[in-house]
């Protein structure tokens, strides 16, 4: 299935030069979303995934179908403030500043394969940050799904030495 007939590029979004990469006609399409997490599923089954984490919001989107079809369990990570328990966070530089992701202490366990998602592989940024947070908690990264991967701006180098799988690039 080619899933580039999926994404709508919207011109303009969020601000002028920029070419928006939507997912959601994708996710409103229930054969081409199943056929993306099926992909994924496949991925993180040869990798024996223990649990899927993902960052707010579109790595919720992507690793809670995937969580379910492994029968594994899904560990948020948000933004500092929006968790309800202890957690552990880590900075990450932004464009213009920075910004704090965090996730529970106990979301995971020593040596747990983890399986991070995400919707887009863009700079890099927040997948590196998600990374730093599941190691200090002792879990092994075993790899990174995308559903997209902007080429132009090099995120993938930020991830080296990691496994990763996207579906589409632009």
């Amino acid at each position: 299935m080619d899933l580039k007939q999926h994404v709508a590029i919207v011109d303009g979004w969020p601000k002028p030069g920029i070419k928006f990469k939507d997912i959601t006609p994708l996710m409103n399409d229930g054969e081409a979303y199943r056929y993306a997490t099926d992909k994924i599923v496949e991925y993180a089954r040869e990798r024996e995934i223990d649990i899927i984490v993902g960052p707010e919001a579109r790595g919720f989107i992507i690793g809670c179908p995937v969580a379910y079809s492994l029968g594994v369990g899904f560990a948020p990570v948000r933004k500092e403030g929006k968790l309800p328990r202890e957690t552990v966070k880590v900075e990450y530089g932004l464009e213009y500043g920075t910004d704090v992701l965090t996730i529970h202490k106990d979301a995971i366990k020593p040596g747990q394969r983890v399986l991070i998602t995400d919707d887009l592989l863009a700079t890099g940024g927040t997948i590196e940050a998600t990374i730093k947070l599941v190691e200090e908690l002792g879990g092994v990264v075993a790899g990174i799904a995308f559903l997209i991967e902007l080429t132009y701006l090099d995120g993938k180098t930020k991830l080296d030495g990691y496994d990763v799988l996207t579906l589409m690039q632009f």
